[in-house]
């Protein structure tokens, strides 16, 4: 007796995927294993597309990467209520950047690559940038006295959060930790004074009082 034939299934399209799922899937991929393993392949497995179909709405890794940024910056930079003092709106638009991205230091690592800024964190550039230029620089050393406060900002943060990966992966004793316990007192008298409390020491959280000093030298050059 011959068989009933079966239907042929016949290859459908992909399905649809959006820009949010996309950016959802990414923000994930890079908490659970950091940003130098996303690349549009995994992306791609992930969402179970083809690389071909994310195309349609991201270029490529560092587009990405800024939907990344800007949806981080949405969801997390709040903007602060701003002194009158224009030195004082300065260090309370930088401390409102370190504050939001102190918890997630990917997006620093990606931010160090100089090139690439999210467009809901513009908001917090103008304050500074406009606070400098109303202590009285111009408005071309108003933008390096931004970047100086940037750069100090970011390398702050990237220091740390490597310091903290180190401690939360190796608990002995760093090379530099036991450096400062064979320290000669008579050649290196002030580091032998601290020695013992080096470490401790280096874990303050003097970020604000770094930044006034910054500022303050900044505009002393006015």
């Amino acid at each position: 007796m011959p068989q009933p034939s079966v239907p042929r299934k016949t290859l459908g399209r992909p399905p649809r995927i959006s820009r949010e799922q996309v950016v959802a899937t990414a923000r994930r991929i890079v908490a659970e294993d950091g940003v130098d393993r996303l690349t549009m392949r995994r992306l791609a497995a992930a969402i179970g597309s083809t690389p071909m179909a994310l195309y349609h709405h991201v270029r490529n890794k560092e587009e990405l990467l800024v939907l990344l940024l800007d949806d981080y910056a949405a969801r997390t930079l709040r903007r602060p209520e701003l002194p009158a003092d224009p030195r004082e709106r300065i260090v309370v638009s930088a401390s409102a950047i370190h504050e939001a991205l102190a918890d997630c230091p990917w997006i620093v690592e990606v931010l160090t690559a100089d090139d690439l800024m999210s467009t809901s964190a513009l908001w917090f550039v103008e304050q500074i940038v406009d606070g400098l230029t109303e202590c009285g620089l111009t408005p071309e050393r108003a933008v390096h006295g931004y970047r100086a406060i940037w750069y100090y900002t970011a390398g702050e943060m990237v220091v740390r959060a490597a310091a903290a990966r180190r401690r939360t992966d190796d608990d002995r004793a760093t090379y530099r930790e036991r450096v400062f316990t064979e320290i000669d007192p008579d050649e290196l008298p002030r580091l032998a004074q601290v020695a013992d409390r080096w470490a401790s020491l280096t874990v303050d959280d003097t970020y604000l009082d770094g930044l006034r000093a910054l500022v303050d030298g900044l505009l002393a050059t006015r």
